[in-house]
């Protein structure tokens, strides 16, 4: 996958596009939203609440043998944000850059998509695999090659969480537990994220392991 670096002042670069503008009143930390919700706080509470509603949604649409298509991670998209933000479930059209690391250009996110459907998804989906070390191979890849291509203007990580985690329902395991990723683990996390630049994945296996173990182990207290 191409990136290209690029430095900026801001949390993202998305000064150019009509889409891209903040809700007035904001200090550019809350995007234009259907509700005009101006306080970041809120609206981070706003989505935590829709997130825990979609979940609960996508897993009577999503059975255990369904392969998951480019067409399903908009709708978990639309599921999740539609309530909130106009262009929910649709492809960005702005460049973005976090935390110094640039993902996918705009132009090339259908594409990738595509590539994601024919390649990751059909291999790893549904997600049942005869062994943990599949399962969290599976996982990996996925989560990883998703979160590079960064489809939506906001909200990519979760969904890629949400998306992860009816994979795991697929396989037999409880909804993943993802509270831990904190400090170091955090970090970890990231540079997983950046492995997966050189296709190298062993990093994002060993984060979903720990993810798994620690699910399980709160599960049996």
């Amino acid at each position: 996958m191409k990136v290209y670096k690029k430095k900026i002042a801001d949390r993202y670069d998305v000064s150019e596009l009509v889409d891209a503008q903040f809700e007035s009143g904001s200090r550019r930390r809350v995007l234009k939203n259907l509700l005009g919700i101006r306080r970041k706080r809120e609206m981070d509470r706003l989505e935590g609440i829709e997130q825990l509603r979609a979940l609960r949604e996508l897993i009577k649409i999503y059975g255990k043998n369904h392969r998951f298509t480019a067409a399903d991670i908009c709708r978990i998209h639309k599921i999740w944000l539609g309530n909130i933000y106009p262009w929910s479930g649709k492809y960005r059209r702005v460049n973005l850059t976090k935390n110094n690391f640039t993902f996918a250009a705009a132009s090339q996110v259908g594409r990738l998509m595509e590539e994601l459907e024919k390649g990751p998804l059909r291999e790893f989906t549904p997600c049942r695999f005869d062994t943990i070390e599949k399962t969290v191979k599976a996982l990996a890849v996925v989560h990883t090659e998703l979160v590079l291509i960064h489809p939506f203007r906001d909200g990519n990580g979760r969904v890629a969480r949400l998306m992860t985690t009816l994979m795991a329902l697929q396989a037999g395991l409880p909804p993943l537990d993802f509270s831990g990723l904190k400090g170091d683990k955090r970090k970890a996390y990231y540079a997983a994220i950046r492995a997966g630049l050189d296709r190298d994945y062993k990093p994002m296996e060993d984060v979903f392991s720990g993810v798994i173990r620690e699910t399980l182990r709160k599960r049996r207290t």
